[in-house]
């Protein structure tokens, strides 16, 4: 079925095996413009762009998720289902729940607790906790040293409400769920990729802080979040 309903690319090689996925399709704009050589683009449907190219010899895709479960849901299922896609990286901002996880500390995400019905609807069992690829992970731990990156493991709350009407509900659901960050898109991934046999994991910069208020600019997020790229590109040559 290609093109799907949401991607262009009209052949199963114009994605690598290999995608870097952030939220927000202008990340993935300037990781291809700053990081990839012999670039194209591969999509530009509803602006989710993404791009195939090279890094460091090796070929691989980055392309846009969207923002949350939903989103997130349809773009990795197309990309593992239709383009044969092995492995995606989400590559994004998070926010934190404990002074532990500050600004620009760079997490990587060791388990997801879905706050939706959507890893039990995929997977057909009923739980709300879903793992990434322990292979990819590993990848990038060894990637993170290599780079001498100091990469913090936690447990993410994959959440649907960013306006919430208690704001303080987090607290509850940190020390419930043991969960130290939060943000909307790896339970989706992570479960797209249980069911259909794929890898994902999830490497993420604190941008905000909910116990202290500190936070970071939506330019800062866009362009300066360096580190976790490079660690998720550093997966490559691990291959």
């Amino acid at each position: 079925m290609l093109p799907t309903p949401h991607i262009e690319a009209d052949s199963k090689d114009k994605f690598a095996k290999t995608v870097i996925m952030p939220g927000d399709p202008l990340r993935a704009r300037y990781i291809a413009e700053n990081y990839l050589e012999d670039v194209i683009r591969v999509n530009t449907v509803r602006n989710m762009l993404g791009y195939t190219g090279t890094y460091r010899g090796q070929k691989v895709s980055v392309m846009g998720s969207g923002m949350g479960v939903p989103s997130m849901g349809i773009y990795s299922y197309e990309l593992f289902k239709y383009y044969d896609v092995d492995n995606i990286i989400r590559v994004g901002s998070c926010g934190s729940y404990t002074e532990d996880y500050k600004i620009y500390d760079v997490v990587l995400i060791e388990e997801s607790y879905g706050e939706s019905m959507f890893i039990e609807l995929v997977t057909g069992e009923k739980t709300n906790m879903i793992k990434p690829s322990a292979k990819l992970n590993a990848e990038l731990v060894k990637s993170a040293k290599n780079l001498d990156v100091e990469l913090k493991k936690v447990k993410a709350h994959c959440t649907d409400i960013f306006y919430r009407k208690n704001s303080n509900d987090y607290k509850d659901i940190s020390k419930k769920f043991g969960c130290g960050v939060v943000e909307m898109e790896t339970a989706a991934l992570f479960a797209n990729a249980k069911v259909l046999g794929k890898k994902a994991a999830a490497i993420m910069t604190v941008s905000d802080c909910l116990v202290t208020g500190a936070s970071t600019t939506s330019a800062e997020r866009q362009d300066s979040f360096t580190n976790m790229m490079e660690v998720a590109l550093g997966t490559l040559e691990n291959n």
